[in-house]
């Protein structure tokens, strides 16, 4: 089997998939978007602060289960600096899911899957739900009488809907590692897809201030939910304050 050869581009330069994949990606987010220098004015409101926060907690809840994870499930429960990482560890997860409920809420009466957003929006909720699973099987970690009732509480649970024998909440081992590995690794990444989605199509504005939303004046424009948004986008700039101040 012999390897494709690379593909010309107008210009005369040979360019391979890596050269296309980094071309989609400056087309989709440049660098203007994914760090931009200033934000639109209605982002000053209080409610625009509760998705950055919950980011922020989430930081503190991996940065925690890090040092939680050094030494196994357990030494937390006689140590003295250990009940102080596992106490802050437990806030940050309850901070966490106080703004991220805010946070939802605030884009729900928002309506802020208008312009395009509408993956946006879903992202953000299944990291809700994921998190969600994350939380229960942090409890389930507690090593205590409080971990071992929910634990065969929710045996019977999942045994209802058949899928007991195959998650099975009373072996800690497993529950370990869905905690430390793989649901964090699913909150992680549906979270980075959500903000770099945010990043494509702008924060969404306040009803009120639909007329300035470049995306969506850009699919009114083209028929379609993706075009006209550059133009629009050149429109809108003006109407951008340095720095998000109102």
């Amino acid at each position: 089997m012999t390897a494709q050869p690379s593909q010309p581009e107008p210009g005369g330069r040979i360019v391979n998939w890596t050269g296309r994949f980094r071309g989609w990606g400056l087309r989709t987010l440049p660098p203007d978007k994914l760090l931009p220098e200033t934000q639109p004015s209605y982002v000053a409101s209080w409610i625009y602060v509760f998705g950055m926060a919950a980011i922020a907690a989430l930081a503190y809840v991996v940065i925690s289960g890090l040092v939680l994870a050094l030494d196994g499930p357990s030494w937390y429960h006689v140590s003295a600096f250990g009940h102080f990482v596992n106490s802050t560890h437990l806030w940050s997860v309850e901070l966490f899911f106080m703004t991220m409920v805010i946070h939802l809420w605030g884009k729900f009466w928002m309506a802020s899957w208008r312009g395009g957003r509408t993956l946006t929006w879903i992202t953000g909720v299944l990291a809700f739900v994921v998190s969600i699973v994350t939380a229960f099987t942090g409890y389930l970690l507690q090593t205590n009488f409080d971990s071992q009732w929910i634990a065969f509480q929710a045996k019977d649970a999942l045994n209802a809907v058949g899928v007991g024998a195959w998650f099975n909440v009373a072996n800690l081992g497993q529950v370990l590692m869905w905690h430390i590995v793989l649901l964090p690794l699913a909150v992680g990444a549906v979270v980075v897809l959500h903000v770099l989605l945010v990043r494509v199509h702008g924060v969404a504005p306040p009803l009120e201030a639909a007329e300035t939303d470049a995306q969506l004046r850009g699919s009114q424009l083209s028929g379609s939910p993706l075009g006209g948004v550059q133009a629009a986008d050149a429109e809108a700039a003006p109407r951008a304050t340095e720095g998000g101040a109102a």
